[in-house]
């Protein structure tokens, strides 16, 4: 199946910041405070505490082995950073339609972007296929909000045919072209190693330079759960067509459905188990639920974590 080139009407220009507002208003107010923190808030050093000082950065495992009284000093805060990584390569228009994972990930990418917008906090938009193609730094402007919507929106209105995708590569070049210690949030379906253990290795590694480089990492695996994940298709003959090469492959869904489910849970397992190892948050998307229901539970998940 190839991708269509009309996309619905909500997506065009201007109304993708709506719709951001419409949901960021509706779930914000529950949330009180923000789910999200800088990472710019270091140790600095000790101090004599003196008389009318907060007691509230005391350190009192300090003052239990000499019995005096310091106070911590940090570094002064400054507010998050935030790269959205998507993925925009031909499978993210899958599947044929009006709304795909690209719709899906624009969405919620752009919701996320109105958030931190309302918290000051800075934001850039990294967009890859086979290579990085669009890297912004992270601006807390109105008109840098404005330029990464347009952006977001412009994808979705012409969709790159027969491209693959080669996260690894990019995840190497953002790790090194964003500011230290940010927040990288990563819209992906994660197909293109799925049958390959070499780039699984190299996409692996693309994390783990990330996690080096002391940036959270946030990753969100969209899919369409009942045709990728579950390979809910009648019994009955099938003409697959890989949307990144062309291949096509003619079969009987029962007789692939077995194999497939076994390599794609088996794929699925060991990026869930490295996601784990080094502490990076995974969150499965089914683009059927919808992006605002599934946006709501992470960010209160994470906001109870805080």
């Amino acid at each position: 199946m190839e991708p269509q080139e009309n996309q619905p009407k909500h997506q065009l220009h201007g109304n993708l910041e709506l719709l951001a507002k419409y949901v960021v208003e509706g779930f914000i107010t529950g949330l009180h405070k923000s789910p999200f923190h800088g990472f710019s808030v270091e140790f600095a050093e000790h101090r004599a505490y003196n008389s009318g000082d907060s007691v509230r950065n005391i350190d009192w495992k300090l003052f239990g082995r000499t019995e005096k009284l310091y106070t911590k000093r940090y570094e002064e805060e400054t507010n998050l950073r935030c790269q959205f990584v998507i993925d925009t390569s031909s499978s993210m228009f899958f599947p044929q339609g009006d709304y795909n994972k690209l719709n899906f990930s624009v969405e919620s990418a752009a919701a996320l972007i109105y958030l931190l917008k309302k918290q000051r906090d800075a934001f850039g938009l990294s967009l890859f296929t086979d290579e990085l193609w669009l890297n912004t730094p992270a601006r807390s402007t109105t008109s840098h909000q404005q330029y990464v919507f347009a952006q977001l929106e412009q994808v979705l209105a012409k969709p790159h045919l027969n491209v693959k995708t080669n996260l690894e590569r990019s995840l190497h070049q953002v790790a090194e072209s964003v500011h230290q210690r940010s927040m990288v949030i990563i819209f992906s379906d994660l197909l293109s190693a799925f049958q390959d253990e070499q780039q699984q290795s190299a996409l692996f590694a693309g994390l783990q330079h990330l996690k080096f480089n002391k940036h959270e990492v946030i990753i969100f695996s969209i899919s369409d759960k009942a045709k990728e994940i579950d390979f809910a298709f009648e019994n009955r003959p099938y003409q697959f067509i890989d949307m990144e090469t062309g291949v096509e492959l003619k079969a009987n869904s029962a007789t692939v459905k077995d194999s497939y489910l076994s390599a794609y849970q088996s794929y699925r397992q060991r990026i869930a188990t490295t996601c784990a190892q080094y502490k990076i948050d995974l969150v499965e998307a089914d683009i059927s639920e919808g992006f605002s229901g599934i946006l709501t539970a992470y960010l209160i998940k994470r906001k109870k974590m805080n």
